[in-house]
């Protein structure tokens, strides 16, 4: 077979140690099902609760998720090689066999371990073509905080805020309770920066709540964020596809929810199985004007751009209904599902989004390798004081 006809081994990489550990596993489970099989071989791979690594044919059957606890037993343990292949364990530390080619892999971690860029670093390191943001674009993503400070330093509107440590708050509580009371109006959100999915977060109407929300949030990263409500809020999100030179907004969409926080199950315990993660109960095209959807539109594109976004992200912004002022709230490097059922409404299939995706990825494999990585000096020449022995 022609080298461009061979099917391309996809590694999909996703569960690990975080609180979105089974939106991961419904997300790798679509990609896998929505893969062109007559292009690609996809090749699962788990990293557990414990973060160990596994592959095998289990993984690709949903119901064998049920108890967690057992999905690993009989499966091969893996690990990614400094070259792009995974390796089976024969059981000894240091004796691994070879295993199989990846061409591309698709990161599919929600959350820490995984969309935080710590992935992204460990497959830049072993030379594997990979989907999506690179390591800088998807740390700055997963902190609600530094993608703040990125999007003001590009004149992009976002919620007034504060942020503090764990620590700071422990040694000084009162301290920061009075400057949050000053700078801030009621009622607030208060967020673990470096996590996902509503898990940590909580509504705070008065002064008399705000203690016990820091307390959650802490519980849940050690970079804490606080900031105001929007008035008469709709939230509206958007997804692009691209990289920097060429992004690309799908359809908006409106969330809906019985509240005015989207809650983990109101994300994915609700709503039917063709709008991803069983879905969010939404408007989709979202049924708002024209020349805001537009305004939206341009805005994702400039948001995925400020991050150096790369692939897909999806961005989630806030409106004011009263005056329609916008603001962005996060944007998602690894967003649920993909976000596939936006691209869908827009008029790309699944099994093309994921064409997309790797072939994005083999451009940015193929542009690095232009790039020169070392340079040789007679620096180890010199004496430097250094003796033998």
């Amino acid at each position: 077979m022609h080298e461009s006809n061979k099917k391309k081994n996809l590694g999909i990489i996703f569960g690990s140690r975080s609180v979105e550990h089974e939106v991961s596993i419904i997300t790798a489970l679509q990609v896998i099902h929505a893969t062109d099989k007559n292009k690609y071989n996809t090749i699962p791979i788990y990293i557990d609760k414990k973060g160990e690594w596994f592959t095998g044919n289990k993984l690709r059957d949903l119901e064998n998720f049920n108890d967690l606890s057992a999905i690993t037993k009989g499966m091969k343990k893996v690990s990614i090689s400094s070259s792009p292949t995974i390796q089976y364990s024969t059981g000894y530390f240091f004796g691994m066999k070879k295993g199989e080619r990846l061409d591309v892999v698709f990161p599919l971690t929600h959350g820490t371990f995984g969309e935080d860029g710590t992935l992204q670093g460990l497959l830049e390191f072993a030379g594997i073509p990979y989907t999506g943001a690179g390591v800088l674009a998807s740390a700055i993503g997963m902190d609600k905080v530094f993608t703040k400070k990125v999007l003001t330093a590009h004149q992009l509107p976002v919620t007034k805020y504060i942020s503090f440590s764990r620590k700071e708050y422990l040694e000084k509580p009162d301290t920061i309770l009075n400057k949050i009371k000053e700078k801030l109006r009621f009622p607030l959100f208060v967020k673990p920066s470096n996590l996902g999915s509503s898990v940590g977060i909580n509504k705070v109407q008065s002064a008399d709540k705000l203690k016990f929300a820091i307390e959650v949030a802490s519980e849940f990263d050690s970079c804490l964020l606080v900031e105001e409500g929007v008035e008469q809020i709709m939230e509206i999100n958007c997804s692009v596809l691209g990289n920097t030179e060429n992004p690309k907004p799908s359809v908006c969409e409106q969330p809906l929810s019985g509240d005015e926080l989207l809650s983990y199950k109101d994300k994915y315990c609700s709503g039917s199985k063709n709008t991803g993660m069983k879905g969010t109960s939404r408007i989709l095209p979202a049924d708002i004007p024209d020349a805001l959807t537009t305004k939206i539109q341009e805005m994702a594109v400039k948001a995925f751009k400020a991050i150096n976004g790369y692939g897909i992200a999806r961005i989630d912004f806030l409106i004011n209904k009263k005056d329609e002022s916008i603001f962005v709230n996060e944007i998602n490097t690894i967003p649920g599902s993909l976000s596939f059922y936006l691209w869908e409404a827009s008029g790309m299939k699944f099994s093309q989004l994921i064409d997309e995706l790797v072939g994005l990825a083999i451009k940015r494999h193929r542009d690095k390798t232009q790039i020169t990585y070392s340079y040789d000096s007679n620096i180890l020449n010199q004496n430097f004081g250094i003796k033998n022995g």
